[in-house]
């Protein structure tokens, strides 16, 4: 149930691999990402609500430091009190420890049976108070993926679809075939008392690979739904009791812009994305997209959340670190950086920002 692997190898190329064993990797972010850079930014995905993040599924490393060492982080044991934990120290790291040369990671079963399910709702509210009241009813979901009306338009326009043009989400369930079901009507029942509508699932391979791969490329949709914009992808994360707050509130602004701003969230795990389309050569927008972006972040600091649930901090995020953790932890942070690599010749400049001293 573990698999050795190189840093350049993709989570996509390593599940062909994986799959006639009956086996898979469980992290799922764009489809291009590499189990090396995964770990550098600690990411996660729409499956992190049942199977955790990077940190949860990484048994084991090997790294370079950057006197030239080369250290084994961990065994292969599933569970180990010996001294500090220097695995997960590195991952998140974003290279500013040192090179990641190889990566023992925790597979799991491929599920004997999934259903998925989809249902509407007449507000993004709505949608997230039943994503918070099936986490907190303790049912088994594989992904809870929420979509406004915005980003629904979008992937209907892109392929050919007519789902209900409102705020959606999205729903797996996996187990034995009877389980999968069992929850699917569950979670029915929930998004009928939230006023939800339309709800339907699909348990043939083919429709829920359909639907995934929609979602797996809604920023694709996107830019195709605005071919002469570029994309500024939005990543905050909160408690997930203050998801619905949080998302109504920045869904205010965003809503008043006038920049096409389609979200997508993993609402099992209070993560969400908004995909700012805007022109760059237009000043304009450029301000407007840096406003919301910045708006988004101080809302979500201010429930206490993160600036970055998933894609990393590396220059673009260093503004907000010391409003998330404070100077103080920002100091620790630069001091095992010293004592790590005292020459700064590892990812300079990322995560740390250039005003915290020893």
């Amino acid at each position: 149930m573990d698999v050795v692997v190189e840093p350049g190898l993709g989570w996509m190329e390593l599940n062909e691999y994986l799959k006639p064993y009956g086996l898979f990797f469980p992290l799922d972010p764009g489809p291009g990402a590499s189990i090396g850079g995964m770990c550098g930014t600690r990411c996660s995905g729409s499956l992190a609500v049942r199977y955790g993040t990077m940190k949860d599924n990484v048994l084991a490393m090997k790294v370079v430091l950057a006197n030239g060492d080369l250290i084994k982080t961990a065994n292969r044991a599933r569970k180990s009190s010996a001294g500090y934990d220097l695995t997960r120290l590195m991952i998140g790291s974003e290279g500013t420890l040192g090179v990641i040369t190889e990566v023992t990671l925790k597979v799991q079963k491929i599920p004997e049976a999934s259903v998925v399910a989809i249902c509407s709702f007449p507000s993004i509210k709505d949608a997230a108070d039943v994503a918070i009241a099936t986490m907190h009813c303790g049912i088994q979901v594989s992904r809870v993926e929420l979509l406004d009306e915005v980003m629904v338009k979008i992937l209907n326009d892109a392929n050919g679809t007519d789902f209900q043009v409102a705020p959606t989400l999205m729903f797996e369930f996996i187990g034995t075939d009877a389980y999968a079901h069992e929850q699917n009507l569950r979670v029915k029942k929930i998004a009928e008392e939230h006023q939800g509508s339309g709800f339907q699932y699909f348990d043939s391979p083919e429709d829920k690979e359909t639907l995934w791969r929609m979602r797996k490329e809604a920023l694709w949709a996107c830019l195709a739904a605005a071919p002469h914009a570029e994309a500024m992808t939005t990543d905050v994360c909160v408690p997930l009791t203050r998801l619905a707050d949080c998302i109504t509130k920045s869904k205010e602004v965003l809503d008043a812009s006038p920049l096409l701003c389609p979200i997508v969230s993993h609402a099992g795990d209070g993560n969400f994305h908004t995909i700012i389309l805007f022109d760059p050569s237009n000043e304009e927008h450029t301000k407007e997209a840096t406003r919301l972006n910045e708006f988004m972040v101080h809302t979500a600091l201010a429930m206490n959340g993160t600036c970055t649930g998933e894609h990393g901090v590396g220059t673009g995020k260093l503004k907000y670190m010391e409003e998330e953790l404070g100077y103080e932890a920002l100091k620790t942070m630069k001091k095992l950086k010293h004592a790590l690599d005292p020459n700064n010749i590892m990812n300079p400049g990322k995560i740390i920002p250039p005003h915290v001293c020893l």
